[in-house]
């Protein structure tokens, strides 16, 4: 008895979903909806780039390493937010906080970089064609995939060490539906200034930096797109970009509004508001864009589907 006391009252409190709204019942089944979507659709994107011969081009493995960080980061806190939701238990271990918080960062982090290699991939593409499979060789792919993951991992570790060694003062009430880095400072006994300022340096590295280095990448593409003369390589080139851009703003938008604004501009309600739309709805919208947009990615799948039937 008195190690399991001694066991809770290192546990974290998971206040859960904007505590005390009304009709919550809906909004977790909304969530729920959206997992299950997320989790097919992007299972369905995978399937579909492995098999498909015609689909074993660089663009579509980095848009599978993608589709995969969806599937891990939207695993990471929907799961244990509608366990927490229907058996009302809101406790969470040390060490269970830490691994989603390295879980969710790693995801996240790697996600950033997988974005911004494929703007890179894009780039090559429009920009450099005759040069693209030299510059983008299957070596090259994995290279990029092996970089994405362990970049995230390397720098969710030291965050997710830096930030559990504080110790924690009076309530060990989170203010989230997940154990998340800010949330858990703001429990933290010590002064955390000086961590404050690494997050926002590293929010610089993995979001500026990048964002920075997007948006230049589309700015060569659009004026290489302009010189075209064909009407059809345009529009297929746009649709492409345009598609990759509307991800890059799904996701970074509400990274930088996070983890760029000064604590004293933190509210829980609009930080549980923008995981939402970070962390649920972008992994679910994500295969959407991609696939919806996509003429080849479409004509896979209805192909696939024409001889699963026949074969019935």
């Amino acid at each position: 008895m008195g190690k399991r006391n001694e066991s809770s009252s290192t546990d974290f409190i998971l206040l859960g979903l904007f505590p005390g709204i009304k009709h919550i019942n809906l909004l977790v089944s909304a969530i729920l909806l959206i997992y299950t979507v997320a989790l097919t659709t992007n299972s369905i994107l995978i399937l579909l780039i492995w098999v498909d011969s015609h689909l074993h081009t660089p663009m579509y493995f980095l848009l599978s390493q993608l589709a995969l960080m969806d599937l891990t980061l939207i695993s990471s806190t929907v799961p244990k937010m509608a366990s927490d939701f229907f058996s009302v238990k809101r406790n969470i271990s040390q060490v269970a906080c830490g691994t989603q918080i390295f879980f969710f960062l790693t995801v996240g982090i790697a996600e950033c970089i997988i974005i911004t290699l494929m703007a890179f991939d894009r780039y090559v593409a429009i920009c450099n064609p005759l040069r693209y499979t030299l510059i983008m060789s299957q070596k090259v792919c994995l290279q990029m995939a092996t970089v994405s993951w362990a970049g995230g991992a390397l720098i969710s570790l030291m965050h997710t060490a830096y930030a559990m060694h504080f110790p924690i003062c009076g309530s060990r009430e989170i203010s989230h539906f997940l154990c998340e880095v800010m949330a858990i400072l703001k429990l933290a006994c010590e002064d955390i200034s000086a961590y404050e300022k690494a997050v926002v340096m590293t929010s610089i590295v993995v979001l500026l930096i990048p964002l920075s280095f997007i948006l230049s990448s589309y700015a060569l593409i659009f004026l290489s797109v302009l010189r075209m003369n064909s009407l059809e390589g345009r529009n297929k080139a746009l649709a492409t970009c345009s598609s990759h851009l509307t991800v890059v703003s799904l996701y970074f938008g509400p990274a930088m509004l996070v983890y760029m604004r000064p604590s004293s501009y933190h509210s829980p309600k609009l930080d549980q508001v923008l995981f939402m739309l970070g962390a649920i709805l972008t992994p679910m919208m994500n295969p959407l864009i991609y696939s919806l947009r996509n003429k080849e990615v479409v004509g896979v799948l209805r192909n696939m589907l024409g001889r699963c039937l026949t074969s019935h």
